[in-house]
C-alpha cells in the first residue's frame, strides 16, 4: 500500500513541527510556567530566531542515516548515528550533561569495539553507576524512527529501544520512545491519536504502568508536571499538551504553545509533542511564519526538513520492494 499525500502531509509534520515546537520553546527554556498568550517565536540565549537546539539536531541525524535506507536496528547505521552526534557536538551551543558524557567517554575508551558499541557501554555503565539515566535526552530525538519504520511495526520497536541505549540506558527511557514512536506512527498512517497504538507494544508489566500515566497526563496541564527533565514527566506534558487543548483552529501551534508554556525544559517538551502533533496535523499546519523562521544543525531550514521526511519515507525501498504500509497496531 503506497503512502497517500494526507499520509506524506502528516509524515512531513513529523520533523517540521519537531522543530517548530523546539524553536519555539528555546527562548522559555528552563524558565518558569508561562501564559499561552505570551508565548511566541523569538530569539533568546544563545538560540537565534527560529533556531532550533539540540533536541532536533540529535533526532535529524538520525533521520540522516535512515534516509539512506540503513536499518536503524543494524551497527553500520548506530555507528553512523553516533558519529554524526559526535561530529555535532564539536560546534554545538548545548549538549545534554547525560549525552556528552556517553558520547565522549564512547570517544575516549580503548578497544577495537566500533562506536555505538562503546557508546552503548558507556550508556549501560553510567545507569549501573548511577541509576540516574531516565533523562528525556533519548524521547526527544525519537521521531525520526518512527518515519523509518512506518510499514513495519514490530521492527519499529526493537529500533526505538536500540537507538535510546546508545545514550540513556535505564529502561524507562526505551518504553517513553516505544510508546512515542508508536502513537506517532498510528497518527502518520491513520491520522488518529491513540494512546493503545503504543501502549500494545511494551513489555506487559509495562502496559498498565503507562497506561496510568497517560491517564494522569490527560487529566492535567503541562505546567503541573514540574519534573518534565525526567522522561516520564516529559512524556506527560507532551500527552498533556495534545489531549488538552481544546479542539478548533490551529490545532498543531495552540499545542506546542501549550507545551511551551508549562515552562521548565519547554523546548523539549515542545519537541516530543511537536512530533507526534505533527503526525496528527500535518506540515500543512504548522504556521507559514514558524516555517520561514525555522533552521539549525546541520544547516537545514523548513524546505530541507520537508526534503529529509520524503528522503526518510522514501528509504522505505523502491516502491515494489517495500513492505506493505499496515494499520496493525500489533506488535509481533
Amino acid at each position: 500500500m503506497n503512502i497517500t499525500p494526507a499520509q506524506l502531509d502528516r509524515a512531513r509534520g513529523v520533523l517540521l513541527a519537531t522543530a517548530a515546537g523546539d524553536a519555539l520553546g528555546a527562548p522559555y527554556e528552563f524558565g518558569p510556567p508561562v501564559d499561552p498568550n505570551t508565548v511566541h517565536m523569538h530569539a533568546g540565549g544563545p538560540w537565534e530566531h527560529g533556531e532550533w537546539t539540540d533536541d532536533t539536531a540529535m533526532a535529524l541525524a538520525i533521520a540522516g542515516v535512515a534516509a539512506q535506507g540503513l536499518d536503524l536496528r543494524s551497527p553500520a547505521a548506530q555507528d553512523m548515528v553516533v558519529a554524526r552526534w559526535i561530529d555535532w557536538t564539536r560546534d554545538a551551543k548545548d549538549v545534554g550533561v547525560q549525552t556528552q558524557s556517553v558520547l565522549w567517554d564512547a570517544i575516549d575508551a580503548d578497544g577495537p569495539e566500533s562506536l555505538s558499541v562503546k557508546a552503548r557501554a558507556a550508556s549501560l555503565a553510567l545507569h549501573e553507576a548511577t541509576g540516574r539515566t531516565a533523562g528525556n535526552g533519548a524521547l526527544m530525538r525519537t521521531a525520526p524512527v518512527a518515519l523509518a519504520f512506518l510499514g513495519a511495526p514490530g521492527p519499529l520497536t526493537d529500533a526505538a529501544r536500540q537507538v535510546a541505549e546508545l545514550t540513556h540506558f535505564d529502561p524507562e527511557n526505551g518504553e517513553a520512545c516505544i510508546l512515542w514512536c508508536h502513537a506517532i506512527r498510528h497518527a502518520v498512517l491513520t491520522g488518529e491519536l491513540s494512546a493503545a497504538a503504543g501502549l500494545d507494544c511494551l513489555p506487559g508489566p509495562a502496559r498498565s504502568k503507562w497506561a496510568e500515566r497517560l491517564a494522569v497526563a490527560a487529566s492535567l496541564t503541562p505546567a503541573q508536571f514540574t519534573r518534565n527533565g525526567w522522561v516520564v514527566e516529559a512524556l506527560q506534558a507532551a500527552w498533556s499538551a495534545i489531549t488538552t487543548t481544546p479542539v478548533g483552529p490551529d490545532m498543531l501551534a495552540r499545542t506546542l504553545v501549550s507545551a511551551v508554556a508549562g515552562g521548565r525544559d519547554a523546548d523539549t517538551v515542545a519537541a516530543i509533542a511537536g512530533g507526534l502533533a505533527g503526525a496528527l496535523y500535518g506540515a500543512s499546519q504548522v504556521p507559514a511564519a514558524w516555517r520561514e523562521a525555522l533552521h539549525g544543525w546541520p544547516g537545514k531550514d523548513a524546505a530541507g526538513l520537508t526534503a529529509l521526511a520524503d528522503e526518510l519515507v522514501g528509504a522505505l525501498g523502491p516502491r515494489e520492494q517495500r513492505p506493505a504500509i499496515t494499520w496493525d497496531r500489533r506488535c509481533p
